[in-house]
C-alpha cells in the first residue's frame, strides 16, 4: 500500500489515484469480448484494482479478430469472424449494466483482422480482409444504432492493425501490407471524414495487432509482430515517430487492451500458446509493465474497450 503522507508531485497523484478505488466514484469498467474459438464471451474489470476479469455477458454470437470501441456510456464490436466468415455485425452493450450485447446494425462491408478506435461520439473501424485486404474505413455514431457508413481510405490495404485515439485524432498502425510487414503509423480526424495522413513510423514493423491505449494526449501500442515485448508510445497530438516505453512481462502477439485515461491494460494473446495474463502500465510515464491479474481463461484474437479512454 502507497504511503499517502507528504506533498506529492503531478505523477505521484495520477499514479496513487489509480491505485486508491475506493475512493474514485467513477471507476473506469474495461470489457474484453470474444475470442479464439470462437467464443462468445465478453468478461469485465474495473481497471487499476488488478483483479481478475469476471463474465459480463455475451456477444450475439461467437466472434473472433474482430475490432472494438467504446464511449463512456456503450461498448462495441465490430466485424471480425463468426462462423468460418467475415462478419459485417456490429454488437454493443451498455458498460453501467452487464448482460448481454444487442445488435447495432453493420459494417459496410463483411471484415476480419479488423481495428477501431473511437472518441465521445463517434467510432471509427478501419483495414482487414474482406474478400482480400482493403484500405477502407466506416464509422458510427455510437449512442444510436445504425449501419456504418463511409468514412475514407488509409494510405494502404492492410489488416492486423493496432488503433487507438484522442479526443480529436484517430490513430492506426502496424499491420500487414501486400507483401510484408508495416512500421506506418497514419492519422485522422475523428469529427470529419475523408483519406488518412502519414503520422511516423513505429520502431520496428509488425503486424499481429499491435495492442493499442491512450490517455487523452500519449498513444501506446504494445506486442504483436512475433510475439514482441515492446512497448512503445507517441504524442497523438503531434506527427513523429514512437519512441521506447519499456517491456510487456510477457511478450505477446494478437492481445487486447483497454485503458482508463492514466493506465492501460494488455490481456491475452500467444506467446508459444494462449496467455490469460493481464499486464498494466502507467500511461504518463516510462518503463515495464506489472502483473494486473488475469482472464477468465487463456485466449487470443479477444479485444477490448473501456467507458474511461482517453479519446472521451
Amino acid at each position: 500500500m502507497p504511503n499517502y503522507n507528504g506533498v506529492w508531485s503531478l505523477s505521484t497523484q495520477y499514479q496513487y489515484a489509480a491505485d486508491w478505488n475506493s475512493d474514485n466514484p467513477n471507476p473506469t469498467i474495461g470489457l474484453f469480448g470474444g475470442g479464439n474459438g470462437p467464443v462468445n464471451v465478453i468478461q469485465q474489470l474495473i481497471i487499476g484494482t488488478g483483479a481478475d476479469t469476471t463474465d459480463f455477458g455475451d456477444l450475439t454470437a461467437a466472434g473472433e479478430i474482430q475490432a472494438a470501441c467504446g464511449s463512456s456510456t456503450r461498448g462495441v464490436w465490430l466485424g471480425g469472424e463468426r462462423s468460418g466468415s467475415s462478419s459485417n455485425i456490429i454488437d454493443f452493450v451498455t458498460f453501467s449494466s452487464a448482460g448481454n450485447a444487442s445488435d447495432f446494425g453493420n459494417l459496410t462491408n463483411a471484415t476480419r483482422l479488423n481495428a477501431a478506435h473511437s472518441n465521445a461520439t463517434r467510432g471509427v473501424n478501419g483495414a482487414g480482409i474482406v474478400s482480400s485486404r482493403v484500405n477502407v474505413m466506416d464509422y458510427i455514431t455510437i449512442a444510436s444504432e445504425g449501419n456504418a457508413s463511409d468514412f475514407g481510405d488509409l494510405l494502404g490495404a492492410k489488416n492486423s492493425l493496432g488503433s487507438t485515439a484522442s479526443t480529436t485524432r484517430g490513430i492506426f498502425a502496424g499491420g500487414f501490407g501486400p507483401s510484408a510487414n508495416s512500421d506506418v503509423i497514419e492519422y485522422i480526424t475523428i469529427a470529419s471524414t475523408g483519406n488518412a495522413s502519414d503520422f511516423g513510423n513505429l520502431l520496428s514493423a509488425t503486424t499481429a495487432h499491435p495492442a493499442g491505449a491512450a490517455s487523452n494526449t500519449r498513444g501506446i501500442f504494445a506486442g504483436g509482430g512475433s510475439s514482441i515485448d515492446v512497448i512503445q508510445y507517441i504524442t497523438i497530438a503531434s506527427t513523429g515517430n514512437a519512441s521506447d516505453f519499456g517491456d510487456l512481462v510477457t511478450g505477446r502477439a494478437n492481445g487486447a487492451s483497454n485503458s482508463s485515461k492514466i493506465l492501460a491494460l494488455f490481456a491475452g494473446g500467444d506467446n508459444s500458446g494462449a496467455l490469460n495474463s493481464i499486464n498494466k502500465i502507467t500511461i504518463a510515464s516510462t518503463g515495464n509493465a506489472t502483473d494486473s491479474g488475469d482472464l477468465l481463461a487463456a485466449n487470443t484474437h479477444l479485444q477490448g474497450c473501456s467507458n474511461g479512454h482517453g479519446g472521451l
